[in-house]
């Protein structure tokens, strides 16, 4: 739902209390029902399941769509396509937050060159199911951008808890990658759900009994924050002038 506020420095901005339970690389999105620049032509990159939404993040430096968040509860019409020619894909519709950065709905198409659709498709419906059994139905509440304090994410949140998200254990045997070390970022901001206890239970998944001393350890001075729309948009046009 929101666009360029999922990424830095090359890797993934997620929130404090949030989980990455799959990683992909080599994916393709595409875009329908959107006038905005940012959303023409494929974008080809990495994408994220997290306890609370799905990100994509562009390969490509200079495209004006960076990174995307999915929050599961801005998400509508979710399935997954087997053409008979072709690679699977999931497709969906997803509804835009006030302040993040775009307006509307947009409909969207993600293919995996490597495959996997099918298993990433069923995942991301039970993890959102688990997520949002409590949330309430109505429009997606405003989105908050991240603060300004990040931090390099400690280990527990590049993969699921061993004891399962709810107790349910996504399929790491399909996607086995874990994101490149050092490519996973914290803001100290939660997870903009309206859902408390969901919120609750993915904080407690980032708790790890082994490394009760884990602590995050604030990054560098030169860390930016992520672009804006307007500015990835600004800086792309002077590029190409």
């Amino acid at each position: 739902m929101s666009l360029n506020t999922a990424h830095l420095n090359g890797g993934v901005l997620i929130h404090s209390g949030e989980c990455i339970l799959l990683f992909c690389e080599n994916v393709t999105i595409e875009w329908s029902g959107q006038n905005e620049p940012a959303f023409n032509g494929s974008k080809h990159g990495r994408i994220y399941l997290t306890t609370h939404r799905m990100i994509f993040n562009n390969k490509a430096g200079s495209d004006p769509m960076q990174s995307f968040s999915f929050p599961f509860i801005t998400l509508s019409e979710v399935g997954v396509e087997q053409p008979i020619f072709g690679a699977n894909y999931i497709k969906g519709k997803v509804r835009a937050q006030p302040n993040g950065n775009w307006i509307g709905e947009a409909k969207f198409k993600v293919t995996f060159k490597t495959g996997g659709a099918i298993d990433f498709g069923e995942a991301m419906l039970k993890a959102a199911q688990l997520a949002t059994r409590n949330a309430q139905r109505d429009a997606p509440p405003p989105y908050v951008p991240p603060q300004t304090q990040w931090y390099a994410a400690p280990p527990p949140a590049y993969a699921p808890p061993p004891q399962g998200y709810y107790g349910w254990s996504p399929p790491t045997n399909v996607f086995p990658q874990q994101p490149p070390t050092g490519a996973v970022f914290m803001t100290d901001a939660p997870p903009p759900y309206p859902d408390a206890k969901a919120a609750e239970a993915a904080q407690s998944a980032y708790y790890d009994p082994n490394q009760p001393q884990m602590a995050y350890v604030p990054p560098p001075a030169y860390y930016e924050n992520p672009p804006s729309y307007n500015n990835a948009t600004n800086n792309n046009n002077k590029k190409e002038q």
